[in-house]
């Protein structure tokens, strides 16, 4: 049975990409089938930013950075 397997790979200078797959098998012969399509960079995929949210938000804070007085400390009861 075909067994997927999917990695993240990077094409060097050379334009000549290496792969090294680990598999369940030893002392076989496989047919292997390679698929190529550009990954999406991982900017991308882990955030989305707006259009235009850092020229809109860098820069864009006035006046003074102030901390507010901090309330009493809790005491708590002692659960050990």
């Amino acid at each position: 049975m075909p067994q997927p397997i999917s990695i993240r790979s990077h094409v060097g200078a050379d334009g000549v990409l290496r792969l090294e797959v680990p598999t369940d098998f030893s002392n076989a012969d496989l047919d292997v089938t390679v698929l190529l399509s550009p990954a999406e960079s991982l900017a991308s995929t882990t955030a989305q930013w707006q259009p235009g949210f850092f020229t809109d938000v860098i820069g864009s804070w006035e006046g003074e950075l102030t901390r507010p007085d901090q309330r009493e400390y809790e005491i708590r009861e002692d659960w050990t």
